[in-house]
């Protein structure tokens, strides 16, 4: 499940880079956030019932942070490759899986730490430094919403938590960016604003929600290490963005941090919540 939402990321993304030049990348973002609250409120019609008062905080909190996570990264993508943004936003979820891993699994967060380097090549210093600092915004936002949504998923039976966290993510990007959008906008964007709302965020985040009940945080992040090399591998066939030999290796790196990522980390029963919501 992970796995398969770090795809529709990484195609949602490039297919969002082919809006930068008519909406900008707030705008792109703003589009999917919104498509995407609309989407899941109609499809889901989450009843108050569902929620106890701190799951209903937890739900508000991680629609924020999806709205600074998207923004953020968004932003980074229209500055950087999009190989070099992915890895510098993995740093958020390597951090988690540093603070949350045992002893003996945290050789996966340093082996993905090395791959991570490779694939950004800092010593070349040719990155847009503003997209730097993007993408580490994104990265921080992204550590909040492993830590939210694996809150949210025990609290809140099914993906009733979308179905609040995502329209309050609407929002709050329309606060920050609809207001200069809205005179842009034409039916043919937003036909595909819906179409892209449904690759990212509907379907990876419900995906990662679920994916978040049966790993544990620091796995989750550590197993997020994949996503740097497929966002290389889908800036290479989708964007044409040709990586060279170090970002190949790190590729190579990463992944097999992954994969020993999935198998140290299943959530055991005393990962799991002792208490349960009204929902559940």
């Amino acid at each position: 499940m992970a796995v398969a939402a770090m795809l529709c990321v990484q195609l949602g993304l490039a297919a969002s880079v082919g809006l930068f030049d008519r909406i900008g990348p707030e705008g792109a973002a703003w589009l999917r956030l919104a498509w995407a609250g609309v989407l899941l409120l109609v499809l889901v019609r989450p009843r108050p019932s569902a929620f106890t008062r701190s799951s209903l905080l937890a739900c508000v909190a991680l629609g924020v942070v999806t709205a600074g996570l998207t923004m953020f990264f968004m932003a980074a993508v229209a500055r950087l490759p999009l190989g070099t943004a992915s890895a510098l936003e993995f740093l958020g979820p390597l951090g988690v899986a540093v603070a949350r891993g045992r002893r003996h699994t945290l050789i996966w967060p340093v082996l993905a730490a090395v791959g991570v380097v490779l694939l950004t090549e800092p010593w070349h210093g040719t990155a847009d430094p503003v997209g730097i600092v993007f993408a580490l915004s994104a990265g921080a936002c992204w550590a909040a919403y492993i830590l939210l949504t694996q809150r949210v998923g025990d609290d809140v039976a099914g993906i009733k938590g979308l179905a609040v966290s995502m329209p309050v993510a609407g929002i709050v990007a329309t606060l920050v960016a609809g207001p200069s959008i809205f005179g842009q906008l034409t039916w043919e964007l937003l036909v595909i604003g819906l179409g892209l709302a449904v690759l990212l965020p509907v379907i990876p985040f419900s995906l990662e929600l679920l994916a978040l009940r049966r790993l544990t945080t620091a796995a989750f992040g550590t197993l997020m290490c994949l996503e740097p090399a497929i966002a290389l591998v889908i800036g290479l066939i989708v964007l044409h963005q040709v990586p060279g030999p170090l970002p190949v290796l790190g590729i190579v790196f990463v992944v097999v941090a992954g994969v020993g990522a999935e198998r140290a980390g299943r959530r055991t029963a005393t990962d799991l919540p002792v208490s349960s919501s009204p929902a559940q």
